[in-house]
């Protein structure tokens, strides 16, 4: 595998709620679980009984077409939050860069000079898109994919004077 990342020194094989084991049943807390997009924890038998059963009638649909879960989501989130609109992605990362990308065409759609830059926090992580990376402030991650999106300003974390 490519080392992007140092794994645990153990393989799990199967989990439940919060807890992982390894293949010597040994267990574990996962305080990783909330990684990605996978915040649910494992095996809960609710969402495991919905994959199931959306499992046997559409697999996958690409975004030429929709579908009634999504439909039924989206009407949920616009009726219960700020927001008329929204946008489903696959990572955090795909929602970081879509963000970003709002972020900048905002700026450069209200006509002022200057408002299409963007502001991040060194030392941070946003994905692993080009974008997320640059905006993340760490060059060990970013340096060896030149030219980097430009327009990114980088300060400390609670530097409230930055």
């Amino acid at each position: 595998m490519v080392p992007v990342f140092a794994p645990a020194n153990f393989i799990p094989v199967r989990g439940e709620g919060s807890r992982i084991w390894d293949q010597e049943n040994k267990e574990y807390i996962d305080f990783a679980g909330g990684i990605a997009v996978n915040a649910l924890g494992h095996a809960h038998p609710v969402a495991v009984n919905a994959l199931t059963e959306q499992a046997k009638k559409l697999w996958h649909v690409g975004n030429g077409y929709t579908n009634e879960p999504v439909l039924r989501l989206a009407k949920q989130l616009t009726e219960n939050t700020f927001a008329d609109k929204v946008f489903f992605c696959n990572s955090g990362a795909e929602a970081n860069e879509a963000a970003l990308k709002l972020a900048r065409k905002v700026g450069l759609d209200s006509g002022v000079a200057g408002k299409s830059g963007i502001v991040a926090f060194n030392n941070a992580f946003h994905g692993r898109t080009l974008f997320t990376v640059s905006a993340g402030g760490q060059p060990k991650y970013s340096q060896d994919f030149a030219p980097l999106p430009n327009g990114i300003s980088h300060v400390a974390y609670n530097d409230l004077e930055a």
